[in-house]
């Protein structure tokens, strides 16, 4: 028997049938060829059109029900509208099937081509919605990645520095430490910004600050003190602005870049404060760590490397007694283990929420091998094993 390639199909012919007795599809097949036999000419002779392929492969759906065959005929066709639905009615004309008999009933004549348009309609409906919602974006965002891209292609050079497009026309300029910082700045819209050199700061700018209102603006980190620290030397500054501890300019949120610019202070402030702070006993500045004497910071850094791999916390009293060991998912305020508890190591780099929880239940010490960020808490000491070195 010839098959229909499915390309070529136009229409599906479907059939229900009962046959009043058990057969088999091999039996329904044959009677469909053989009851139809001649009966519609030889043009539409089932075979023939089988063999031309212009009439598929017939499939039988069976199943048994109480000593009786139901089930479902398919016949796929290419022929046109006319002749599939005189197949069609042929097939009603079968009374017997195999030595049953039997009564074949037209389901439908689906129209494959317009099954695909059904289809192809759908699917169409679905990809612009889905290119609306998600892949064409809105005016607005199409105007600030314009304004965005506009502002980061002003940035110029002054002097061999990296620089906004108004540091040489106006009176008041912003100091941050390199290339990406200007950047940062131009993108949120502020055009006066210059970058000194980070560490190796660029000549001109002492002449520069003796000719403008001088911002300072530098990251929240140690390497930003430095920074200010060379700047006095060479530089006349006016005010300072520094980023959120631990943090740095250039990652900086528009909101974030404008509190620290409203939030600056005049120098004079700053010496001031910096005057009260070298005024506090010395004793202030020692290291927390300096409180455990050498004995036990070299226990706890052998208990440490014990612990790696472990995920637990290990809590001890003030006399550095073991009082419990639980697994790091039980570590929270309510764990009665904490209680009283004077030193806490744990298997983990050390985080905020772990910070906030040990705070909770008054720990003193808190140490691990590594910490997210460096901590300085009122009543917590927040250490890792460098510290302890």
């Amino acid at each position: 028997m010839g098959k229909l390639a499915q390309s070529t199909i136009k229409y599906l012919i479907e059939a229900n049938f009962t046959a009043n007795g058990i057969v088999e599809k091999p039996d329904i097949i044959g009677a469909i060829f053989g009851q139809t036999e001649g009966l519609l000419g030889q043009d539409l002779d089932l075979r023939e059109l089988q063999r031309t392929g212009r009439i598929g492969r017939i499939e039988v759906n069976v199943r048994e029900e109480n000593g009786k065959t139901r089930g479902v005929i398919s016949i796929p066709s290419s022929l046109d509208t006319s002749e599939t639905v005189l197949i069609a009615a042929a097939i009603e004309t079968i009374e017997r099937i195999g030595p049953c008999d039997s009564e074949i009933k037209l389901k439908s004549v689906k129209d494959i081509r317009a099954v695909k348009r059904d289809y192809v309609l759908d699917r169409a409906k679905e990809i612009l919605g889905k290119l609306l919602d998600e892949e064409l974006p809105q005016t607005s965002e199409l105007a600030e990645k314009i304004k965005t891209s506009v502002r980061a292609a002003e940035i110029t050079d002054y002097k061999g520095m990296p620089a906004g497009p108004e540091v040489s026309i106006v009176d008041e300029i912003i100091f941050v430490e390199g290339r990406a910082d200007v950047l940062k700045l131009l993108k949120n819209g502020i055009k006066n910004a210059i970058a000194i050199g980070g560490a190796t700061i660029a000549k001109p700018i002492g002449q520069l600050s003796k000719e403008k209102i001088v911002t300072v603006f530098l990251d929240g980190d140690r390497g930003g003190d430095l920074i200010l620290k060379e700047l006095f030397q060479i530089a006349s500054i006016d005010f300072i602005a520094r980023a959120p501890d631990g943090k740095e300019v250039e990652e900086l949120t528009k909101k974030e870049i404008f509190k620290s610019l409203r939030d600056r202070i005049p120098v004079d402030q700053y010496f001031e404060k910096t005057k009260t702070i070298t005024k506090k006993p010395r004793e202030i500045e020692k290291k927390e760590s300096d409180y455990l004497d050498e004995k036990t910071r070299k226990k706890i850094s052998e208990i440490l490397e014990k612990m790696v791999g472990t995920k637990a916390a290990y809590i001890f009293d003030v006399s550095m007694k073991l009082k419990s060991k639980i697994p790091l998912n039980k570590f929270d305020e309510k764990n009665r283990y904490l209680k009283d508890a004077e030193i806490v190591l744990i298997d983990e780099i050390i985080t905020d929420d772990i910070v906030k929880i040990a705070e909770q239940a008054n720990i003193k010490y808190l140490i691990a091998d590594k910490s997210k960020k460096k901590y300085k808490e009122k009543q917590l000491n927040v250490l890792t094993k460098t510290d302890l070195e």
